[in-house]
């Protein structure tokens, strides 16, 4: 087994079953202790996995804060992403777009396209980009959440398949070489509707969110049409979505090169 896939395996076993122990990782791969001790070594500095004495646990998952403190958060990076987005969609076009810091961020660059419909569970994204005179927007219906300005639960979810939409535009907490994860069990649900009404899901992530993980999925990598990101995932990372079919865009913040 190629050292990438046994390590993707172990990160799995990690995380669905709890400890292991190095000598049970090794009897389970029939490699060595010290070849699982190199991959935990490896894994836990991607923050995969969490190298404990003898053994591995499973990754501390993020907490999640609200819209507004991360609005400072890796701004150049989602601005530039932002601008990314901007140049691939075409004039006539439908989107879901859901709640975070680097989607507002796209609202914002949007807000300057004509003849675009957006669909959105954000009230700050349907504030700015109702005042573009470019942009019809909608705004789903739902049980009201203050920290984030959004709607969620069911009857947002059944409001969302009211529409079909050309893309989810999503920002998410957390990508790995298995899915696309948020924070939050009902933003992940609304996502998810939001990919199930769109012909395209493309997410919006600055490279902090890769390989990380977070609690809830929001989508499998072969259910993902596009990423938009300042700078290029890592190499196996990379390898994981191309041969998922996913479309790899990069928007290097300005200073930096592009890593393709």
């Amino acid at each position: 087994m190629h050292p990438r896939e046994r390590r993707r395996k172990i990160s799995e076993r990690v995380l669905h079953k709890g400890r292991q122990s190095v000598e049970a990782l090794a009897r389970a791969f029939d490699v060595s202790v010290e070849t699982i001790r190199r991959d935990l070594i490896a894994l836990a500095a991607q923050g995969r996995i969490r190298k404990v004495h003898g053994g591995a646990l499973a990754p501390k998952l993020d907490i999640e804060t609200t819209v507004y403190e991360r609005m400072g958060d890796d701004i150049a990076a989602k601005e530039a992403i932002a601008q990314r987005l901007c140049m691939l969609i075409r004039p006539g076009e439908t989107l879901f777009m859901d709640t975070g810091s680097t989607t507002l961020v796209a609202a914002q660059a949007l807000a300057e396209l004509d003849d675009l419909t957006v669909i959105t569970n954000a009230l700050p994204v349907c504030d700015v980009l109702g005042r573009a005179p470019g942009v019809k927007v909608h705004l789903l219906g739902g049980a009201y959440r203050s920290a984030n300005a959004q709607t969620v639960g069911p009857h947002c979810i059944e409001h969302v398949a009211r529409f079909r939409a050309d893309r989810a535009i999503l920002t998410v907490a957390a990508v790995d070489e298995t899915c696309v994860m948020d924070r939050d069990f009902e933003n992940a649900q609304v996502a998810r509707a939001m990919c199930a009404q769109s012909r395209e899901t493309v997410v919006i992530a600055s490279a902090s969110k890769f390989e990380r993980q977070a609690a809830h999925t929001v989508c499998r990598l072969h259910e993902l049409s596009m990423l938009i990101c300042e700078r290029a995932p890592p190499p196996a990372l990379r390898a994981t979505l191309v041969d998922a079919g996913v479309a790899i865009h990069t928007a290097p913040v300005a200073g930096t090169s592009r890593a393709a």
